[in-house]
């Protein structure tokens, strides 16, 4: 039995090896280093683009029961991102570099996988998974347009700037987490003259064309600072510069506003600014983010850019496994298919690649439930919508429990045990015998 995965992205690579694991031959198809993405630069797999950051790690948030669930299912993403993590406080980071080595060493020395460089231009006829991710190429993009039943839609994607930590004023900048989680974080707090200085660079700062862009189409969980200001004086006050739980050592008050820097590597060589993602021109990113105090004299070494984001509309053409309803055996995977943020890619190729090895073997479909955030997810993406948007995983997704709990953090906590509880129901069930 043998099974194609075109994509080596975060959810392709999960995808190979869930399917690998279960003694299924797979095929990764890769274009990389044969092309690259004007996204990517690296010729590693499962590259991390936009933020080394795979967000809270408590069980009480999203993000955090997701990768707990991905951890119970021997994800591949997540042994990696735990091998590599840098200190982030509350949240799972990941020195970008050693968890891309690593992944691809998983990959490249797994005996059932076998990896083909190059660029796929047609979806095969069964027993496939596509995690090209947000930036397919044009190729492989007119092919999946002509499948029966779908639309694409598109929108745009920015990255944030990364600095030197030997170019910061350390005078300036403080070392502390929010409401004293750990001093992870790089704080540069700004007085309500320099934030409103700092808004005003920004509103008539020159920003870089991006074809087809008017504003309009950023998700927004990855939105420009720059469009962040233009909705208003304090939206970035109450946004990524938000002071709340943060106190200036140098003087024990609450900043009127601070941009937080997280670390790139462990070796803390390399800070990224918290949701700083950009479309200005390069030139104009260095004059107005010098503007930040500590950052009067930073060497930037990458300029947040902003790229094409691609992804199908999937309620009525994906189903809970996230298979092509109108050519069985075709899967979808990662942000292509809706699913926002890496963690969530990851958990789509898990799923994908789960499904379409019981299928290949015979076994009946794995149910997730509404009660986990895999099931939750794989229900955004195949439930009918009006206005069909990308997704992060969050409570929401979730069936509600039978009693009402006020409190959201132990109701979150309660969700999350079910959550968990029913995962370890799916491992030890006689018809999953595989997930092990």
């Amino acid at each position: 039995m043998e099974a194609k995965v075109i994509g080596a992205g975060l959810a392709g690579c999960e995808a190979a090896w869930q399917l690998a694991e279960r003694g299924i031959a797979v095929t990764l198809v890769e274009m990389k280093p044969h092309q690259f993405t004007p996204a990517h630069h690296c010729a590693g797999f499962a590259e991390l683009v936009c933020s080394n950051s795979l967000r809270g790690d408590s069980v009480t948030v999203g993000p955090g029961l997701l990768k707990e669930e991905l951890r119970q299912m021997n994800s591949l993403i997540l042994a990696c991102a735990d091998a590599t993590r840098v200190p982030a406080g509350g949240a799972l980071a990941v020195d970008r570099d050693a968890f891309s080595a690593m992944v691809t060493e998983k990959i490249r020395s797994h005996p059932n996988i076998t990896v083909v460089c190059g660029e796929a231009d047609v979806i095969p006829e069964q027993n496939a998974i596509v995690a090209t991710g947000p930036l397919t190429s044009d190729a492989l993009a007119s092919a999946i347009a002509a499948l029966p039943g779908l639309s694409t839609l598109s929108f745009y994607d920015a990255a944030a700037p990364i600095v030197s930590a030997e170019s910061l004023d350390m005078e300036k900048v403080f070392c502390q987490g929010r409401y004293g989680q750990g001093d992870d974080y790089l704080n540069c707090p700004m007085t309500e003259e320099e934030y409103d200085a700092f808004y005003q660079a920004l509103l008539t700062a020159e920003k870089a064309e991006v074809h087809g862009f008017d504003g309009t189409q950023v998700f927004e969980g990855c939105m420009p600072i720059e469009v962040m200001a233009a909705r208003g004086r304090l939206v970035m006050a109450y946004g990524p510069m938000k002071p709340k739980g943060l106190r200036d050592p140098r003087n024990g008050r609450e900043p009127f506003a601070v941009v937080q820097l997280r670390a790139e590597n462990r070796e803390k060589t390399m800070f990224n600014l918290v949701g700083f993602q950009t479309r200005l021109k390069w030139g104009e990113q260095k004059r107005v983010f010098s503007m930040i105090p500590g950052l009067e004299n930073a060497e930037f070494l990458r300029y947040g850019v902003m790229h094409r984001n691609t992804f199908l509309a999937a309620p009525g053409f994906l189903n809970r496994q996230f298979e092509v309803i109108s050519k069985p055996g075709i899967y979808f995977a990662g942000q292509i298919t809706g699913v926002e943020g890496y963690v969530e890619s990851a958990a789509s190729g898990l799923v994908a690649g789960i499904s379409l090895a019981r299928q290949m073997k015979g076994q009946p479909p794995v149910d997730f439930t509404l009660y986990t955030m895999l099931g939750g997810l794989a229900r955004h993406v195949s439930e009918e919508s009006g206005d069909y948007q990308p997704m992060n995983a969050n409570f929401g997704l979730l069936a509600p429990l039978e009693s009402r709990i006020r409190n959201k953090q132990e109701r979150y906590a309660r969700m999350a045990e079910r959550s968990l509880n029913v995962i370890e129901a799916l491992r030890s069930n006689p018809l999953a015998e595989d997930f092990d």
